[in-house]
């Protein structure tokens, strides 16, 4: 009987010895490479205090990108996967733009991770044009490029001017009733984004701020609440167990919410062609798509964009192809709203109007800009053009979006072997496979390129100064043909929102209002840990 337990405990030791082996092993594969890397911790990789919550993701990617000051590329590990991460503009830029070929797609971890680039099945987020790949991806790129263009995006405006208008006659409707008007920005801004999105992706009319119980609210928090401890689980079973999730069906979105959204569109696409319905809307490009009569306007070249945290155009996948879409691959892309829209918006948004509180000199002379362009249009509504001219909002609008980029970190997936070249001699192999980390939040913060960083301040995008700002540390809606497709709707949601909301109130804080901000240690969004509490003071119009 001893021989038996100690032969047992022998075995046990040796399978344990084995499996330590074989995951330390892992933690190797940065060695005979010439870049530093990262200690990790067993099992947790260099994920550790991002997992145990001692920090939040801001100050983690911070902490990770000043690790090791003088390298251009560094090592780490995010568990148990070896990543590496780029902090200097000019590899930024190659990796998302020069070679883009090596690096067109987004890490298959989070939807079809296991499945071939032409395969989505029926999981709406894994046939988003965030997470398709290879020539799915670029097909799919170039079928919606036109739907997102200065033209058409103009003819979007009235539907997010409307929600604005909505949204203010709510506000002012309280403060004639004479209630406070203390609100949670990001709540307030999430119900505004929800209106928005149901407009403007989905075909139907919503007002989340007289009714925040709506079904279609309250599916999209279920959606998107990334605080959820079920949620967590999942996402780190997906990333775990791959092709395990991708046999059993197992996505990150509930199928009773995927089935709720999926069907409200198919309904509304049924009646438009029923009885004729047109509206500028995703439902009607969707529709267009189907038809083939979706195409790049003639007279584009007359929409110049004017707002400097615009993505670029690309070319690539621009062109005929004769892809014929399923309504699940088309359904799919109005989730591009969802995960690409409304946090962005929200987030963005809600951190501008803290910056304004804190900083009434930069909201007095904003207010002074739509005052002067109020008058300017002398009665006359505002339009897409005359908020593009806008330059003092712009300038703002830049700021808060390097100062608090919602998309603290981007990712570039390596589909073939790239020999990388460090600038200062060391050149080492990227594998297929490999997934390169672009920490937004940390040059955007970094003083080499933007000096005194913890300043707000809307001058450094002046016209004189924005010359001098590097392409590759600048980048709140990302680089190269993989950037967000959606950067000028949600620019013009952010713009309009503030116009609208500071002509009627001012922003004041309030014994709520943490200064200075300090944001919550969760796995996943950049979110203020107390949220961002200000008090909308109406203003007496004169």
């Amino acid at each position: 009987m001893v021989q038996v337990n100690l032969f047992v405990a022998i075995a046990i030791g040796a399978i344990v010895l084995f499996i330590y082996h074989r995951i330390a092993k892992k933690y190797l594969y940065f060695l005979p490479m010439a870049i530093p890397c990262l200690k990790p911790t067993f099992l947790l990789g260099s994920s550790g205090p991002m997992m145990f919550r001692k920090r939040n993701v801001t100050s983690h990617m911070k902490a990770l990108y000043t690790a090791f000051p003088g390298a251009k590329i560094i090592g780490l590990y995010d568990l148990l996967t070896p990543m590496f991460l780029a902090r200097d503009p000019e590899i930024i830029k190659r990796i998302s733009i020069t070679d883009f070929d090596h690096f067109t797609d987004h890490t298959p971890s989070m939807s079809n991770a296991s499945v071939d680039e032409e395969i989505g099945g029926e999981n709406l987020f894994g046939n988003s044009l965030f997470a398709l790949r290879g020539q799915k991806w670029k097909d799919m790129r170039s079928t919606l490029s036109p739907a997102f263009t200065g033209s058409k995006i103009r003819h979007m405006f009235e539907l997010v001017s409307d929600c604005c208008r909505a949204t203010n006659s709510f506000l002012l409707a309280e403060a004639n009733a004479g209630k406070s008007l203390e609100l949670e920005m990001k709540d307030m801004f999430a119900k505004f984004c929800n209106d928005v999105i149901a407009r403007v992706a989905f075909g139907v009319r919503v007002d989340s701020m007289r009714d925040p119980d709506n079904e279609f609210y309250q599916k999209g928090k279920q959606m998107l609440n990334f605080q959820s401890v079920w949620l967590i689980i999942k996402l780190l079973f997906i990333k775990l167990f791959p092709n395990l999730s991708e046999k059993l069906k197992f996505g990150f979105i509930d199928r009773d919410v995927e089935n709720y959204f999926k069907k409200m569109i198919v309904d509304n696409m049924r009646q438009r062609k029923t009885h004729g319905i047109v509206h500028n809307d995703m439902i009607q490009i969707l529709l267009e798509v189907q038809n083939g009569t979706l195409r790049h306007s003639k007279v584009e070249q007359e929409f110049k964009d004017t707002a400097f945290a615009t993505v670029q155009d690309s070319n690539v996948g621009r062109g005929e192809h004769s892809r014929v879409w399923t309504d699940t691959e088309l359904i799919a892309q109005c989730f591009v709203f969802f995960f690409a829209g409304f946090d962005t918006v929200s987030t963005s948004a809600a951190f501008l109007t803290y910056e304004l509180t804190i900083n009434p000199d930069i909201q007095n002379r904003l207010y002074e800009e739509i005052l002067q362009t109020e008058q300017q249009l002398s009665g006359a509504p505002l339009s897409y053009e005359v908020l593009q001219r806008m330059e003092y909002m712009d300038m703002v609008v830049s700021e808060v979006l390097r100062k608090w980029p919602p998309a603290v970190v981007t990712e570039r997936y390596c589909v073939k072997d790239y020999l990388c070249d460090n600038g200062a001699g060391a050149r080492f192999l990227i594998e297929k496979g490999q997934t390169v980390l672009l920490p937004t939040i940390a040059m955007q913060n970094d003083p080499k390129y933007f000096p005194n960083p913890d300043r707000f301040d809307p001058e450094r995008f002046s016209q004189t100064n924005r010359t001098q700002i590097n392409a590759g540390a600048y980048a709140p809606f990302g680089l190269g043909p993989r950037n967000c497709i959606g950067s000028r709707l949600a620019l013009m949601e952010i713009k309009l929102i503030v116009y609208y909301l500071l002509q009627r109130f001012s922003f004041e804080p309030t014994e709520k209002t943490q200064v200075p901000l300090q944001i919550a240690k969760n796995l996943f969004t950049l979110e203020a840990e107390k949220g961002i509490w200000v008090e909308l003071k109406a203003r007496k119009l004169e």
